[in-house]
C-alpha cells in the first residue's frame, strides 16, 4: 500500500501492519472525541513515526497513486476531522 504524509511525500506500506497502526488510530479518534489536544497531538504524532519506521520511503520524483493519506504532523483537530472516514484514518 502506498501511504503519503501531507507535506513530507509517500512511503510503501505493507498491509500486514495495518493491524497495529490501527490501534494508534482508534486511541487518536477517542481523543478527538474527547477533545484531548494533548494526547491528540502526541497519538498523531506515534502514528506518523510508526508509519515512517515501518514503510520505505519512494523516491522524491515517484508519483504513485496514494492509497491512504495521512495529515500533515502539525495538522489541527478540525483539520483532521475532514480526513477521517468511519474507520478513521487508516481503514480496517
Amino acid at each position: 500500500m502506498i501511504v503519503r504524509i501531507m507535506g513530507e511525500g509517500q512511503l510503501a506500506l505493507a498491509d500486514s501492519h495495518l493491524v497495529e497502526l490501527n490501534k494508534l488510530d482508534d486511541e487518536l479518534l477517542d481523543e478527538m472525541e474527547s477533545g484531548d489536544q494533548e494526547g491528540f497531538r502526541r497519538t498523531l504524532n506515534a502514528l506518523l513515526d510508526e508509519v515512517r519506521r515501518l514503510g520505505t520511503p519512494l523516491p522524491d520524483d515517484a508519483l504513485e497513486p496514494s492509497e491512504l493519506i495521512l495529515p500533515a504532523p502539525d495538522a489541527g483537530l478540525d483539520e483532521v476531522r475532514q480526513m477521517l472516514s468511519d474507520d478513521g484514518l487508516i481503514p480496517g
